[in-house]
């Protein structure tokens, strides 16, 4: 028979569960590091796309400023720059030509209270917008406020300006006017 003793001074100790532990953390680690390989490889294959996009592009943009350079010279030459301001004065004429005047007067006619009456109107287009200035007599306190509120809350008028305000002259054919205003106005028809 055979007996089993350890005589040793310190008994021997299993390792088993350090073992088993390292190993799966080795194992997590391993497939982390995968998992972040196969990122890492992902976003250089789309660095690649884009900086190939970002190639073709900046090309597209250099032959595009080559053009309009190429058109600028065209234009700059004296034959060419005259027939530009030609173009330009002739497409002002068709804008205001275009511009539905009747419709503006309508608009105005609508916010137009009582006791307000246009005494002048010079509209005109600068910019393609038309700005008009507009002189109106007032018959009383309210009807001015009713009617600069009314200008206020349109959408048709806009960046209204109180040029001048006087009483009225009295005079024979004159109306009930207490007051004499001159205003600036953007009209824009939505």
């Amino acid at each position: 028979m055979r007996v089993r003793l350890n005589l040793a001074t310190k008994a021997q100790e299993t390792h088993r569960r350090f073992m088993v532990g390292a190993g799966l953390v080795g194992l997590i680690a391993g497939i982390l590091f995968l998992a972040l390989g196969w990122h890492v490889y992902a976003v250089r294959k789309l660095d690649e796309r884009l900086r190939a996009e970002t190639v073709a592009t900046n090309a597209k943009i250099a032959d595009l400023q080559d053009q309009r350079a190429d058109l600028e010279r065209f234009f700059l030459q004296p034959a060419n720059a005259k027939l530009h301001d030609r173009a330009a004065f002739l497409n002002s004429l068709i804008d205001e030509r275009s511009f539905d005047w009747t419709q503006m007067f309508m608009d105005l006619e609508r916010i137009l209270p009582g006791g307000v009456r246009v005494v002048s109107i010079e509209p005109r287009q600068v910019k393609g917008r038309v700005e008009v200035k507009l002189t109106v007599g007032t018959a009383t306190e309210e009807a001015k406020d009713k009617f600069l509120r009314a200008l206020e809350e349109s959408r048709q008028f806009s960046s209204i300006q109180l040029d001048s305000e006087k009483p009225a002259v009295k005079s024979a054919g004159s109306a009930n006017d207490l007051e004499i205003m001159e205003l600036s106005v953007v009209y824009s028809r939505i």
